[in-house]
């Protein structure tokens, strides 16, 4: 009777910890978001950069052993006018064809809820690279029609332009502002072992 309870003891412990490890998630291009919004002379403007790329590797037990490692294509900046974006990319305002990545690598996870903390870790953009720390969300987790596994998150940040070396949105009375709100929609496929 001791040897069978054992053997049960094990293979339930083997699963928890098998449960427990992290789970990596490719994010997935094609539903992935970073939209953002600034000032444009007395109201607002925004956009999204629709090129995601990269990968979320998150432990569901315990957030704090969770990372992210992603990069956006400046390139795929949107703001719904064709001819307002190329304006966007050139070297007035993003230098898109010179710096043509932004890169997010984190470096820590505090859970502050059940599926919730702060997510901090280094962006580079423009060649200049700061820290940044960001309160995100986890949506869920289930199966996609494809039969493939999902997982969703949502963060949201701000940044001032000027950090990163833009001087567009510091000039007096200037049509566009130095404040960027930022609001991240992640959708993530889980990848197999």
């Amino acid at each position: 009777m001791i040897k069978p309870s054992l053997s049960l003891l094990a293979l339930l412990f083997a699963f928890n910890v098998a449960h427990a490890e992290p789970e990596t998630y490719k994010i997935d291009n094609a539903h992935s978001f970073a939209n953002w919004s600034l000032r444009h002379v007395v109201s607002k403007t925004s956009g999204t950069f629709s090129d995601i790329t990269g990968s979320i590797s998150i432990d569901r037990s315990n957030l704090a052993n969770s990372s992210v490692n992603a990069k956006i294509n400046v390139l795929s900046v949107n703001s719904a006018h064709p001819k307002r974006d190329e304006h966007i990319k050139k070297e007035d305002y993003l230098n898109a064809y010179t710096f043509g990545e932004m890169t997010f690598v984190s470096s820590k996870v505090v859970e502050t809820a059940p599926g919730e903390g702060l997510l901090t870790g280094t962006l580079t953009l423009h060649g200049v690279s700061r820290e940044l720390t960001m309160p995100f969300k986890v949506l869920g987790f289930g199966a996609d029609p494809f039969g493939g596994y999902r997982s969703g998150f949502e963060a949201k940040t701000a940044l001032k332009a000027s950090d990163f070396g833009f001087k567009w949105g510091t000039k007096p009375n200037g049509p566009v502002g130095d404040d960027i709100e930022i609001s991240l929609l992640i959708e993530g496929i889980r990848t197999k072992p």
